[in-house]
């Protein structure tokens, strides 16, 4: 055994990962070109759409979180992850665009538009430097996962490991004193040095015997073989088996989980009954409607930046397959249901508030429902919901770095040379989201530049497909002072002596629960740990967004944080917008050719066969304007086109399973209600 681990699960853990690296050598075949390493051909039909969009929609995080959330709050902490319910009828038309504009790369789109090499150059060395984050993101959940399920025993704990244990346990104890209004004056100021050492990251719930450094490198040397033999034809056949165990992954914990506590008429009785409205009552600790409008926002401005967008569905044989992916995404949103329950199976096993720490209610779960073998299930499910994600990333990276930065410099290397420096490319970058995952700490952070860094592009990349008027200027400013705003100065802040020690922006409110949070700065401690008395310090991201609102005159002070954060949120996904259209307006038109042969590109449908598809561009390159009649603005710039019958059905259809979907959710909640 290695800590909670048996042999068995060691041994199931390591079929997949051989079954995967065989899967890869297996699908090397045919992908000496950049187009078949990179798109498969264009040949991947619906079912490996569906596959794709899936495996690369569904991540162990959000199985975690959400668990953790409904534990919180009940249903309505679903929302966070929930909410994406409402993006898929966007991703009906989405998908199209990536496929239409029959590039290769997202880094093609900026100079196919606007026939801008620096602009696809920037882009491309943009998305390299942020899929540092993106993987390293990957990385931690499935560590955070893999270490909440292979712990130390409590006699193979050290010293500092009891201490730290203890003292998570001490401080969860007096919270929960705390918030009843049961706490001793004499022991306030043991709650104040437990908090100020949780915020520094010295208390843990547990104590895991899994190297963090170990685990990396194994994930990123398994990920890297059996992309760099096989391309985006080995990541398609792979999320078929990824897939398959990212369900057994999902649904492991509901038999167990009922079976444990009695079955399923024990939910109602012993879970409150508030916990199962999904539609609660909203309170200051709840993400109110409002804030998960603000997080849909940013989801949907970020999603259109996004470098494997064009990988996905520009693998996709015709239209149609593309858009079928769309169905691998509210498979999704099963799993979203599962997991909240999950999350409610929790509550009713140990309690409200009977967990030391809510962000391990699934590796607890799992650690107490799930026996020989089942554990080692449950990791293999983390393991290839991760491993799809890295999978599609690298990808999308490795053919940014060949086609928009090495061709820049050599033009003329042959397509067998561009793989093998894509093949070079994934090793590289697998590695630095390793060491990027490796200093990386604060999860709530990761999430919030995951949801933000993305946004400059994503919008410069949607407006690019829908108005004529855009321009090259504009999308240098919007790039620029937005990721200026959005996340360099919130990034760096605290970096500044001026600013961290700064007490009017160091500063601290009550949250709804009576709890220390930081106004401007993610977290606020004290500048020497043990005096309390010491000035306080900000840390983290520097909330930048609601100093310019408190600046305007609002006390942002009383809000609490999850409204600060909406306020964020609502502030980057507009801000890009307004750089681009002002900007675009006090600057010289694209040239009327290039935005002519783009949009006509844009408005003619993918031919089903490659005779077809050939045929039907070069009429269009004679004549880019032979489908403007199906402009809904006929004399304007925008290019926003009248629906066909396609585009209706399919955006009614897929309208229609989002709200059966949420009604599904609503009617399963109240018949395991009390």
């Amino acid at each position: 055994m290695i800590g909670s681990l048996h042999l068995l699960d060691l041994l199931i853990i390591a079929a997949y990962l051989i079954a995967v690296i065989y899967i890869g050598k297996r699908a090397s075949k045919g992908t000496n070109s950049e187009e078949g390493f990179f798109l498969a051909g264009r040949k991947l039909g619906k079912l490996y759409q569906f596959f794709l969009n899936f495996g690369n929609a569904t991540e162990p995080s959000g199985a975690v979180s959400t668990a953790s959330f409904v534990y919180q709050q009940g249903a309505p902490g679903s929302w966070l992850s929930f909410q994406t319910v409402f993006m898929n009828p966007y991703f009906w038309f989405m998908n199209v665009w990536f496929r239409r504009v029959r590039l290769t790369t997202v880094s093609d789109l900026f100079e196919d538009r606007f026939r801008s090499r620096k602009l696809s150059l920037f882009y491309a060395m943009f998305q390299i430097l942020v899929a540092c984050v993106f993987l390293g993101f990957a990385n931690v959940t499935a560590y955070k996962i893999a270490a909440s399920l292979v712990v130390k025993q409590e006699t193979q704990w050290t010293v500092t490991d009891r201490a730290s244990v203890e003292g998570y346990n001490d401080l969860k104890r007096l919270e929960k004193q705390f918030t009843a209004g049961a706490l001793a004056v004499e022991q306030k100021p043991q709650l104040d040095a437990l908090r100020e050492r949780n915020v520094r990251g010295e208390l843990h719930s547990y104590i895991t015997v899994l190297s963090d450094v170990g685990f990396y490198v194994i994930f990123a040397i398994v990920v890297g073989t059996y992309i760099v033999m096989g391309g985006m034809a080995a990541a398609a056949v792979n999320e078929g088996l990824q897939s398959i165990l990212i369900i057994v992954f999902s649904v492991l914990l509901i038999p167990t989980g009922l079976h444990a506590i009695g079955g399923w008429h024990a939910l109602g009785e012993k879970v409150p009954a508030r916990m199962f409205d999904l539609f609660g009552s909203g309170g200051s600790d709840q993400f109110s409607v409002l804030g998960l409008c603000a997080i849909l926002l940013v989801s949907i401005v970020q999603n259109g930046g996004l470098s494997h967008n064009m990988g996905i569905a520009g693998s996709a044989k015709n239209e149609f397959a593309a858009r079928s992916g769309v169905s691998g995404n509210y498979l999704k949103r099963f799993m979203i249901i599962l997991w909240a329950f999950a999350g409610l199976i929790a509550v009713a096993l140990f309690g409200v508030g009977g967990l030391s720490d809510p962000d391990a209610a699934w590796g607890s779960l799992s650690n107490k429902l799930l026996g020989t073998g089942l554990i080692g299930l449950m990791l293999a499910g983390v393991l290839a919901g991760t491993m799809s994600t890295l999978a599609a990333k690298a990808l999308a990276i490795s053919s940014l770095f060949v086609r928009n930065v090495y061709r820049q410099v050599w033009p003329d290397i042959t397509q067998e040379q561009g793989v093998f420096f894509a093949r070079c490319t994934i090793v590289a970058v697998l590695a630095l989201g390793a060491l990027s995952a490796w200093m990386m700490g604060d999860f709530l952070s990761i999430v919030n530049i995951v949801l933000t860094v993305n946004i400059p592009f994503g919008a410069c990349v949607l407006l690019s497909y829908f108005w004529r008027r855009l321009t090259a200027p504009a999308v240098w400013c919007c790039v620029v002072l937005s990721t200026l705003v959005i996340i360099v100065v919130p990034w760096t802040s605290a970096k500044f002596s001026a600013l961290s020690t700064n007490q009017e922006l160091a500063q601290t409110s009550l949250t709804p629960s009576g709890k220390p949070a930081g106004v401007f700065f993610a977290k606020v401690v004290h500048a020497k740990e043990s005096d309390l008395s010491s000035p306080l310090v900000g840390t983290g991201r520097f909330n930048i967004e609601c100093w310019l609102l408190s600046k305007a005159g609002v006390n942002v002070a009383v809000l609490s944080p999850n409204q600060r954060l909406t306020a964020q949120f609502f502030f980057d996904g507009f801000f890009p917008f307004g750089v681009l259209l002002i900007v675009s307006l006090l600057t010289r038109p694209t040239d009327p050719e290039v935005t002519a042969q783009f949009y006509g590109k844009m408005k003619t449908p993918v031919g089903d066969t490659p005779e077809l598809e050939a045929a039907t561009m070069a009429e269009t390159r004679r004549n880019p304007g032979r489908f403007d009649h199906t402009k809904l603005f006929r004399n304007s710039s925008w290019e926003f086109c009248k629906w066909d019958r396609v585009d209706t059905v399919g955006f009614l259809v897929c309208c229609a399973i989002s709200a059966a979907i949420v009604l599904l959710f609503v009617g399963v909640l109240k018949w395991a209600a009390p």
